[in-house]
């Protein structure tokens, strides 16, 4: 069960040493990931925090404002007990002098309390340059570990318009039936950036090839797409998708949003899915021209469309382990563990390429190894890993799973259930 309230020792915010200016970057789940760690510097520095800017130089480029996103007004009051948040900072420091900091990745305590907090002494304005991935996942204060979800599940709610079509999306859903959501990360900035190729064409794979070139902040340029897919680095096709949802035993005639942007490739690409789940559903096809206009143009505000319906979905399946798939999981393991299917990229391929050359067949063999080889990648309760054995320094931290994929055992607890006499997770 969630269990994210402060101790008994927890204090409400004291009088703040300065501010704390946040300049979020990435996508939506990227920012929100990051705002939600800015809560809890701000606790920890004793700051009062301003309201972050959304990234708008990104890929998506969209110029969408938190209040546009979040519902402002909720986010500060429901975090009053926690910390101070105003909208902007006060006029007398709007020109003053600023520290900017990027601060260091996957940081604890320490680093925020002595480095950090002794910036206090010279200047009245902090501002974070990154907030993605600045504070540590694990060996934090229990308190501190609650914070970030109290502010990732229940302060950082969506804008008013958004939760409504948000809604509205999931009814239409849900008027077909029990669903799936599948989060297709088959998009062209993903391509691109992953350098996998599989199946497209020469043409295909030189543009994405182009993009990847031409984006400055994307370091690694060249990538061996082969190496990639068979190291399982690369989202599954809409076609292996297909495959997939087959082989787990899911009938033609079941209901699938797709939570995602513009499958690279469009109608073609989606055909191989299509043909097998016909049923498949995008908040372009849900919801009028008119009803999703004022989202138009806004990847965010789009983008947080796609996370309500997929948060409240039957079975949520990624077939890529991004930020939004992450994001998710993490919000529906902390909902009571609503079953999420992880594929294991990495072995699924060596069945879709023996499929291709036709040393495999699709049948009830192929059906029972899937199902077998996801028994246990399914969202279940279990405590979040910590680091691959032998990983140091930064390497290290990167490998440990993010506290907002799963934040057990911070934020859920063990009840005692009343009706049964017997010990569960729920």
């Amino acid at each position: 069960m969630p269990c994210t309230e402060p101790g008994l020792d927890y204090t409400p915010p004291r009088g703040s040493r300065g501010y704390l200016l946040v300049s979020t970057n990435g996508g939506l789940n990227q920012m929100r990931a990051g705002i939600c760690d800015m809560v809890a510097v701000a606790r920890i520095i004793n700051a009062t925090l301003v309201i972050p800017e959304l990234d708008k130089r990104s890929f998506w480029q969209d110029t969408s404002n938190f209040s546009d996103v979040f519902d402002e007004d909720h986010f500060i009051n429901a975090l009053a007990n926690d910390i101070r948040v105003i909208r902007k900072l006060p006029e007398e420091l709007a020109t003053a002098a600023k520290a900017v900091k990027y601060f260091k990745s996957w940081s604890g305590m320490d680093y925020y309390q002595n480095e950090i907090a002794s910036m206090w002494d010279e200047h009245k304005v902090i501002r974070a340059a990154k907030s993605d991935s600045r504070l540590a996942n694990n060996n934090l204060p229990p308190d501190i570990q609650k914070l970030r979800c109290r502010a990732c599940y229940g302060a950082l709610r969506f804008a008013p318009k958004i939760e409504a079509m948000g809604k509205m999306l999931v009814d239409r859903m849900r008027a077909h039936g029990p669903y799936i959501a599948l989060h297709l990360r088959y998009e062209k900035d993903m391509l691109a950036f992953s350098g996998c190729t599989h199946d497209l064409s020469e043409s295909e794979a030189d543009e994405l090839k182009l993009i990847r070139e031409n984006t400055s902040h994307w370091k690694v340029k060249e990538i061996d797409p082969m190496e990639q897919r068979s190291k399982g680095y690369c989202p599954l096709t809409p076609k292996e998708v297909g495959i997939f949802l087959a082989a787990l035993g899911y009938p033609s005639n079941t209901p699938i949003y797709i939570a995602a942007g513009e499958i690279y490739g469009g109608h073609s690409r989606m055909a191989g899915l299509r043909a097998r789940y016909p049923m498949l559903r995008r908040k372009e096809f849900l919801a009028s021209v008119e009803e999703l206009q004022p989202f138009t143009n806004h990847a965010s505000q789009m983008a947080a469309l796609d996370y309500i319906v997929s948060v409240e979905s039957d079975v949520f399946i990624p077939s890529y382990s991004g930020n939004m798939a992450r994001a998710v999981e993490g919000h529906r393991r902390f909902l009571g563990h609503k079953k999420t299917i992880s594929p294991d990229r990495k072995t699924l391929v060596r069945f879709f390429d023996k499929i291709d050359l036709r040393t495999r067949k699709e049948g009830k063999k192929l059906s029972n190894q899937i199902i077998e080889l996801h028994k246990r990648r399914q969202g279940s309760p279990r405590k979040r890993k910590g680091p691959i054995a032998g990983t140091k320094g930064t390497d290290r931290f990167r490998s440990e799973e993010p506290f907002y994929v799963n934040p057990l055992p911070d934020c859920l607890c063990h009840r005692e259930s009343p009706s049964l006499n017997t010990s569960q997770i729920s």
